[in-house]
């Protein structure tokens, strides 16, 4: 299994606003019983304004798009990790991972990265952890992880 990510493009809009929507439905199915995301998630227009504002990946399994991610510049050698997603079919198989170390490696300027992630969703929450991310805060129903690079 090969996992890289590539610049997405506004031809994958659809597409991955169709997985996004998936994997944030499912998880929030999982947890609160009915369907759901944050704001966008399940659009084709939002993918292209996530685009114009941050820098988004495609994340391809063997050159299938599986999902993306979302990197968003906060000043100087910080980073948010705005979005991840893999579609639900493709879950639990490492990819995240892989994904967090491909990002990772492509910003080697990064003295931090943080992200927030509902205080419901338990498997993010350990997804995270284990990426090497400490939760540092709640914000309104939100955790707030980071993971202090080395220089």
């Amino acid at each position: 299994m090969s996992i890289t990510i590539e610049k997405a493009i506004v031809d994958d809009c659809e597409l991955l606003a169709q997985i996004q929507k998936d994997s944030f439905d499912d998880e929030s199915r999982t947890f609160n019983n009915e369907p759901g995301g944050p704001d966008g998630y399940d659009s084709k227009e939002s993918q292209i304004e996530f685009m114009k504002h941050g820098h988004y990946y495609k994340i391809l399994k063997d050159s299938e798009i599986v999902g993306g991610v979302i990197v968003y510049v906060s000043n100087n050698f910080v980073y948010n990790l705005g979005r991840i997603y893999i579609d639900p079919k493709h879950q639990n198989r490492g990819i995240g991972h892989q994904v967090i170390k491909l990002i990772e490696a492509k910003y080697p300027d990064a003295q931090k990265w943080w992200l927030d992630t509902p205080n419901w969703s338990v498997s993010n929450h350990y997804f995270y952890e284990k990426s090497g991310y400490v939760k540092i805060n709640e914000e309104n129903g939100l955790f707030i992880y980071e993971k202090c690079m080395r220089s």
